[in-house]
């Protein structure tokens, strides 16, 4: 890991109605617009959709640096992430987010320690720990 502080530059440019155009240096460009239940059209990415990913992708790739750390065996995560958003003391804001995580490990594996790491992971991504909304792990382990 780079010393820290990192920054993380992003770009939206919009005209008065239509797709939102995100860009980052280096990645390619990715068209945002409201979801559906704010009168969008739902069938892009929205600041929403792009949180709650943010969040999962992020419990992923922790999950994968204490598994990396711990040396556990593991074939398969799978994560789906469940945002709720409410109005909160007169504003919009997520309230939670669940995370429903499957994880393959090979035949013998000790489900208690996978388990742990799977909370550790949760505990330690920075996504989630950056958002005043409680984040909830559901973990299930398969022996494959």
């Amino acid at each position: 890991m780079q010393d820290l502080p990192h920054r993380y530059s992003v770009q939206a440019v919009a005209a008065s109605a239509g797709e939102i155009r995100l860009g980052a240096p280096g990645l390619p460009p990715l068209a945002s617009a409201a979801p559906r239940e704010f009168d969008g059209p739902g069938d892009r990415w929205s600041p929403e959709t792009l949180l709650v990913a943010a969040v999962a992708d992020c419990f992923v790739l922790s999950f994968r640096a204490v598994a990396r750390a711990s040396k556990l065996e593991w074939s398969s995560l799978e994560c789906d992430a469940e945002g709720v958003l409410e109005r909160v003391e007169g504003k919009l804001r997520f309230t939670a987010v669940s995370l429903r995580a499957r994880l393959d490990v090979p035949a013998g594996t000790d489900a208690e320690r996978a388990r742990r790491l799977l909370e550790k992971a949760e505990r330690s991504c920075l996504i989630s720990n950056s958002l005043l909304a409680q984040v909830h792990l559901e973990a299930t382990l398969r022996e494959v």
